[in-house]
């Protein structure tokens, strides 16, 4: 059986520290670059998109529908009339 020594345990937590310190030097330095690129692919996608869609000739204030709704015909009994009594 092996027993730890203080100077293992010291070594280990030495290595512990430097790597959460280095991960987060690197994490600050290179979050905000590979964030901007994703935020640049985002914006040229989107661009991309609004620029395939097809602008309609519409005037100011002129309403398009695009879908005009089905006609059903509703029956003209949908329930049964239950009058009603106020209670004192």
């Amino acid at each position: 059986m092996q027993e730890a020594s203080l100077q293992g345990i010291l070594r280990t937590i030495l290595i512990i520290m430097l790597l959460y310190y280095g991960m987060k030097l690197v994490g600050r330095i290179l979050f905000p670059v590979f964030f901007k690129k994703m935020v640049k692919n985002f914006e040229k996608q989107a661009n991309q998109y609004q620029n395939n869609q097809p602008q309609p000739n519409q005037k100011v204030g002129e309403t398009i529908v695009d879908k005009v709704p089905d006609m059903k015909e509703t029956s003209k009994s949908v329930g049964e009339y239950v009058d009603y009594e106020e209670v004192d």
